[in-house]
């Protein structure tokens, strides 16, 4: 049995493997990045872009707020998670965006 870090990625790892989501084969992992101010949300999509990363924008109708979200299929693997975190979260800083988690569809 895998054990997992006790931590917030932790947990959601450990949810999906008790949902039986197979560990061996990539997963589509959506990875959440919020756009506070509606001026930034051009240049955060630009930047992540230009680093490779596929994106797109969002606006919550009710809030109206933006959030970015990143698609990457990889194998769910705990430091590669938080290192993509990390990641998205320095690219983004510079234009007042923050990560705000990840998750994938469990079917």
């Amino acid at each position: 049995m895998t054990v997992f870090p006790n931590d917030e990625d932790g947990q959601v790892l450990k949810m999906l493997s008790k949902q039986g989501v197979d560990f061996t084969e990539p997963q589509n992992v959506d990875f959440v990045i919020a756009v506070p101010a509606k001026k930034n949300d051009k240049a955060i999509l630009e930047t992540l872009r230009s680093e490779g990363f596929n994106c797109e924008l969002e606006q919550d109708e009710e809030t109206e707020e933006w959030t970015c979200y990143c698609f990457i299929t990889m194998l769910l693997k705990y430091k590669e998670i938080v290192d993509i975190q990390k990641r998205l979260d320095e690219l983004s800083k510079p234009h007042d965006g923050y990560t705000e988690g990840w998750g994938l569809m469990v079917n």
